[in-house]
Parts: structure tokens; C-alpha cells; sequence
């Protein structure tokens, strides 16, 4: 398997963990560029570096700290001597705290654009914390204030997205309609205006995500694609090239995917 890039990672320890959050601190000196795999999850990316994180890709750069939607794809991020903050949330959690989001459009927009001053003035306390565990500490402070005080996901929608990350996007979504009783149209509807994806795609995406990791720990193409309930290798091939822009041996060796056993081993927080 690839070697990691020369990352220094930190992660929370119990007390600052939430469900449906995950958080890592990321640290590189030197210039630093990754690929961003598209992933089932909003990605809040606080930059606390001297000089400009970059994310950029399909339109206009983010400079700074940036919100990356569900699934966002064909993207790059970098910088010099990168300090970053990366705030990974279940589209249930992200429906209520980062209620701008969708109002500012696009899978990429800066984080202002969703939190207005207080952007600037959550960057400015996290890069005056004297370490990235007090720095997890507010964000989760703030994120399971936001939580509570935010708009809802119906609890039919919640348990859909559940059973799709549990099952790594194998589960018939018609089936889960009719377990929660609602009919194929309601699930749809609801479904997509709350998680910003339409619950097929939503399957889709997470059998993605599994068949990169799969595909990043040295898998054969071939053995994956029949692992993750695909046709085919040409399926999976599809599939890769529509999510990620790139070939199923392109993913495979995108270092970021080699750093996430490390930085969001968390099970279940996706849920």
C-alpha cells in the first residue's frame, strides 16, 4: 500500500465525541496537495494555517476555511504548512447545524458563506486554543448547540440514511420506504430535501466510499466490485469515473484514503 503523506494527525479523545461527528486535526510542513475522494459525509475544513488552505475545483477556489458538500468530487485542496481542523458530519447533523449551506450553493463554498462573522470568529478562537483537544472541545460544544437548536431530520429519513451507511448502500431503498411506511415518492421527496440527495444516489455514494476503501488497502478491481454489489469491473469502473473523475487504480493511490484508518476510525459516526 502507499505510504501516507508526512501528516501529523490528532484526533479527539472520548469526551469531545458527538454523534454523527467526527473531527481530526491535520498538520504538514512543506507544500502539501491531496485529492479530495468524494465522501458520504459534509466536510468542514477550518483552516488555522499561516497561509491559505486552497480548495478548488469545477468553479471559483475557496481560500480559508471551506464547507465541502455530501459526495463532493473533483476537487483539490493545499497549501504550505498546513494546520487544519476537519470537521467530517452525518447529512442529519449537517441539516441543523450548517443551515446556510444549501442557501449558498455549490458541493464548495467558504465557510462564512454558512456561518456569517461567526466563521471568523470561531477561526479566531480555535487558532488561540493551546491544543487541538481544547479545540475539539468547542467545536462540539458549538456543534451539539447548534444540533439542538437547529431544524430536524424526520426520524424516517434518519433510519433510511442509517440503514444505507450500515449496509454499505446495498440496502433497497424501496424496501426501506415501505419499512418506515411511507410510499417510494414520500421517501423520495423528504429524503432529498433534508439531506440534499436524493436517496438512490445517497446508496450509490456510500457503496462508492466502500469500494474506495476497498480498492486503497491493495483489492483487485475485480474482487471489489463482486464484494460491493456490483454488475461487473466495467460497473465499478462507471461508477468510479461519475464519483471521483478518475480511474478505480487512480483512487486507489489518492494518499488521502491511505491516512483514514488513522484520522476516522470512529465507528458508526456517519449514522
Amino acid at each position: 500500500m502507499q505510504q501516507p503523506p508526512p501528516w501529523e494527525i490528532a484526533t479527539p479523545s472520548r469526551h469531545s465525541r458527538l454523534p454523527g461527528v467526527a473531527m481530526a486535526g491535520f498538520r504538514a510542513r512543506g507544500a502539501a496537495e491531496l485529492g479530495v475522494v468524494p465522501f458520504p459525509a459534509v466536510t468542514l475544513a477550518i483552516d488555522l494555517g499561516d497561509e491559505p488552505l486552497t480548495v478548488a475545483g469545477g468553479g471559483w477556489p475557496v481560500r480559508g476555511s471551506a464547507v465541502l458538500g455530501l459526495g463532493a468530487g473533483g476537487l483539490r485542496g493545499g497549501g504550505r504548512d498546513v494546520r487544519c481542523l476537519q470537521v467530517r458530519l452525518s447529512p442529519v447533523v449537517a441539516h441543523a447545524v450548517l443551515e446556510g449551506f444549501a442557501a449558498a450553493g455549490g458541493p464548495l463554498v467558504g465557510w462564512d458563506a454558512v456561518w456569517g462573522r461567526e466563521a471568523a470568529r470561531w477561526e479566531e478562537r480555535l487558532r488561540a486554543a493551546a491544543s487541538w483537544e481544547e479545540r475539539f472541545a468547542l467545536v462540539a460544544a458549538e456543534l451539539a448547540a447548534r444540533r439542538a437548536e437547529g431544524r430536524r431530520v424526520d426520524p424516517e429519513v434518519a433510519y433510511v440514511w442509517g440503514e444505507l451507511v450500515r449496509s454499505h448502500g446495498a440496502a433497497r431503498v424501496a424496501g426501506l420506504a415501505a419499512e418506515v411506511g411511507w410510499s417510494r415518492k414520500r421517501l423520495w421527496s423528504r429524503f432529498r430535501a433534508q439531506l440534499g440527495i436524493a436517496p438512490k444516489r445517497a446508496a450509490r455514494l456510500v457503496r462508492f466510499d466502500h469500494a474506495a476503501h476497498r480498492l486503497a488497502a491493495g483489492g483487485h478491481p475485480a474482487a471489489v466490485a463482486a464484494e460491493a454489489g456490483y454488475a461487473d469491473q466495467s460497473h465499478l469502473h462507471r461508477e468510479v469515473a461519475e464519483f471521483a473523475r478518475v480511474t478505480p487504480s487512480a483512487v486507489a493511490r489518492e494518499p488521502w484514503l491511505s491516512v483514514d484508518e488513522a484520522a476516522w476510525s470512529l465507528p458508526g459516526y456517519l449514522r
